[in-house]
């Protein structure tokens, strides 16, 4: 993506900005001029309006990305995932902040602003959204009470204190 492009677009990456038809109230992200659902495309011309996502949603599918791309070699492994918006649209994005073994469909997460990647050693650092969960992940519940306390020898390998 040029350099011009990338700052035309920062508006509505950074702050998730999409657009709605008032005729039959469809959001999309991003943002369209017209809109596809209407019956005829034309009574959605000059009808589109802008909108401003929430950055709430849920994880509806995702993968582990081993094998990343140019520039992300240093996040692997790293999730990526497909959110349902509560607005309605799909965004693809990283989900961080959690184990990729913790994330799982359903994971309700929120638009997080992030460094995304950097051109070159003196390049452009571009910025944009990733996800990040709302919820404390089930795996992992937080400690309550003194019977919470744990015995080592009840602890995985990698928790305990060497001997």
């Amino acid at each position: 993506m040029s350099i011009a492009r990338f700052w035309r677009e920062t508006p509505r990456r950074y702050n998730l900005g999409g657009s709605k038809c008032s005729t039959c109230a469809t959001v999309y992200f991003p943002p369209r001029a017209v809109c596809p659902e209407c019956t005829s495309h034309r009574q959605s011309i000059e009808k589109m309006i802008p909108f401003q996502l929430s950055g709430e949603g849920e994880v509806l599918s995702y993968t582990v990305v081993h094998e990343p791309a140019e520039g992300f070699e240093m996040q692997v492994p790293y999730v990526l995932a497909l959110v349902q918006t509560r607005e309605g649209p799909v965004l693809t994005g990283q989900v961080v902040d959690i184990s990729p073994e913790e994330v799982r469909i359903g994971l309700k997460v929120h638009a997080t602003f992030r460094k995304l990647r950097e051109e070159g050693k003196a390049g452009v650092i571009h910025y944009g959204y990733k996800f990040a969960p709302t919820e404390e992940p089930e795996s992992h519940p937080a400690p309550r009470g003194p019977a919470a306390v744990a015995r080592t020898d009840e602890l995985p390998a990698r928790d305990r204190a060497p001997a």
